[in-house]
């Protein structure tokens, strides 16, 4: 498998193959309108490699990214919906922004200074990315798109103070970038009038074959730089151990195939979440720089991608709960497996647990959540039937 990744890098180097549009080329549309009328924009960033990426203003969300395979097909391969009905009818996170505060907080509950704040519960007895109306269910105001060498777009949302139970009221810019590497980055920051505490990351759901393909993302090859873990309870709130992964279904420090331990319910972790629903120890704090998250490889289609961020965590969700209601954009029902989820973020119910770090942001700070997925498409095995 190492042999793969430096193909793939390889093939990163020289840029995808298939034919595109111009470079950093920028396209406006309307994407829906919400329930009550309001538009909905969508920006479509284009390089001269055959990659685009469209970003909806509903939840500043990810609804589609296109790359070549390794025979210059090209294919969507994030889940998503095709109109507003969809995004409106059942929420699923598809691309979308998480916030305030992305994962779980026990109980809906934090203390900040002194004082206790409630923030509505949404996933068994605890609040998860935000609440009921998080970041992922309004639409954001789009404040610039320009193309050039690099392509991108730049949306904002101003969430006031006491919004779903959190004090101060948070900006919140979220950039999408896409360049001629064939670099995807979405760059979040946020500033605050008053003490809060804040965690964004974006839930991309990523099936490599094509969100349209038969396959799921179970035979996808991943690999995270990690560790340890963080243990869960039943209801997924960690335990604030950080449990090596040597040894354990969750040592992906070298390349291992997703579904090859995926229902493997000798540890009792993996019948919490149903699969993988933990988070990797990447680092003790946010850099400055970024540093490797994980890599992920589709020998069906010879797509994958390097993530990297400047945060400690990657959440890794093997899309368990996706349960055969949804019909996605190529109109076929979306099972458990058939896509994936990778968020780099802060550790889950950090603010209730010290040990973690903190989220707290303060008056005059700036928080920042950077990601970058860099893809490539390259030939490590023969092509297969999708």
């Amino acid at each position: 498998m190492r042999h793969a990744w430096k193909m793939l890098a390889a093939v990163a180097a020289m840029g995808l193959t298939a034919g595109a549009a111009q470079a950093g080329e920028v396209k406006r549309a309307t994407f829906g309108r919400t329930s009550d009328g309001k538009a909905v924009p969508a920006i479509t960033l284009s390089n001269s490699h055959g990659v685009s990426a469209t970003v909806i203003a509903w939840g500043a969300s990810l609804q589609s990214l296109k790359m070549p395979d390794r025979d210059g097909r090209i294919e969507d391969v994030v889940l998503g919906y095709p109109d507003m009905a969809g995004y409106l009818k059942q929420p699923e996170y598809f691309g979308a922004t998480v916030g305030r505060v992305a994962n779980r907080i026990a109980n809906g509950r934090f203390v900040l200074d002194g004082r206790t704040y409630q923030t509505p519960v949404n996933d068994g007895p605890n609040a998860l990315h935000g609440g009921t109306q998080g970041f992922d269910k309004v639409v954001w105001q789009v404040v610039s798109a320009k193309g050039g060498d690099t392509a991108s777009v730049t949306l904002r949302y101003v969430s006031r103070d006491g919004d779903q139970g959190y004090p101060g009221t948070l900006t919140v810019d979220a950039t999408y970038s896409l360049d001629e590497n064939n670099a995807l980055t979405i760059d979040y920051r946020a500033t605050t009038d008053r003490t809060t505490v804040v965690n964004l990351s974006n839930h991309a759901y990523w099936n490599l074959s094509g969100e349209g393909s038969r396959n799921g993302a179970m035979g996808h090859i991943l690999e995270i730089p990690a560790q340890s873990f963080t243990p869960v309870n039943e209801t997924l709130i960690p335990t604030g151990e950080r449990r090596p992964v040597a040894g354990t279904v969750f040592d992906f420090r070298t390349p291992h195939e997703i579904g090859e331990r995926v229902r493997d319910a000798r540890d009792m972790q993996m019948v919490y979440g149903r699969g993988y629903d933990h988070n990797w120890v990447i680092g003790d704090k946010v850099t400055p720089d970024q540093h490797l998250m994980a890599r992920v490889h589709d020998p069906l289609s010879g797509r994958g991608f390097e993530l990297w961020s400047n945060q400690p965590g990657l959440q890794f969700y093997s899309g368990n709960f996706i349960n055969g209601t949804v019909t996605g954009k190529a109109q076929r029902i979306y099972r458990g497996g058939d896509a994936i989820v990778l968020e780099p973020q802060l550790f889950p119910d950090t603010v209730n647990q010290p040990a973690f770090g903190s989220a707290r942001l303060e008056p005059g700070q700036t928080y920042r959540n950077t990601m970058t997925f860099r893809f490539a498409t390259g030939q490590t095995t023969p092509p297969q039937q999708r």
